[in-house]
């Protein structure tokens, strides 16, 4: 589901959505951005959009996962924790200039603060549509996910190989180390398996290029 017509199908304007749009656009064009720009954004709402169909959402909660989606990373600067937070005071401030109720920017504040630590109740359907589809690029096609996992490189290119080594060391192996990388059962049959071999390949590749670990 497009962004104009979540925000409509929640009675915002569409016109003001239309003019937000063209905002979120030009943020995730930005120069900086080598993974988490629109086509991420578009990845996610995507994968979302067919996991919340899947788990039998009424519209208006598959708007709420389609805005969540569409600006979880509308704001990125590499700062894990504030990005999410700035993300989901953009949103708030759209939705309530295009006239959308409170208790509906709630919920999509909160989706998208849902991914500061990808953790939310087990029975929430709308985080763990946004969440499980967050992730799909782990379990894409190995040449898919080398381009994720550079872009994601280039985009803390601040940090020295050896410092981004152990970061992300400890990412993967975090990730590994969990019983289940996917909520649903359904985006687990889907991409778990890719993800865990995607994930342990990186992985191997980072510890044979540490002097440390030998």
């Amino acid at each position: 589901m497009g962004w104009t017509t979540a925000v409509t199908r929640l009675g915002g304007d569409h016109q003001i959505a239309a003019v937000a749009w063209n905002d979120l656009e030009t943020r995730y064009a930005e120069p900086h951005r080598h993974y988490h720009d629109l086509r991420h954004a578009t990845a996610v709402a995507h994968d979302s959009g067919a996991l919340a169909v899947a788990f039998g959402l009424s519209a208006r909660e598959r708007a709420l996962v389609a805005i969540a989606a569409w600006t979880h990373d509308v704001v990125y600067d590499a700062r894990p924790g504030e990005d999410e937070q700035a993300s989901a005071a953009w949103t708030r401030a759209e939705l309530t200039n295009a006239g959308v109720p409170e208790a509906d920017i709630a919920r999509a504040e909160g989706l998208i603060l849902a991914t500061i630590d990808h953790s939310a109740p087990g029975d929430d359907l709308l985080a763990t549509a946004l969440l499980d589809a967050d992730l799909a690029v782990l379990g894409a096609p190995p040449e898919v996910y080398e381009e994720y996992a550079s872009g994601v490189r280039a985009e803390y290119s601040i940090y020295s190989d050896e410092d981004w080594r152990a970061g992300r060391t400890a990412v993967l192996e975090n990730l590994l180390a969990r019983p289940r990388l996917y909520r649903s059962d359904i985006a687990r049959a889907r991409w778990e398996g890719k993800a865990r071999e995607n994930l342990a390949t990186e992985l191997t590749r980072w510890r044979d290029t540490d002097p440390h670990h030998r």
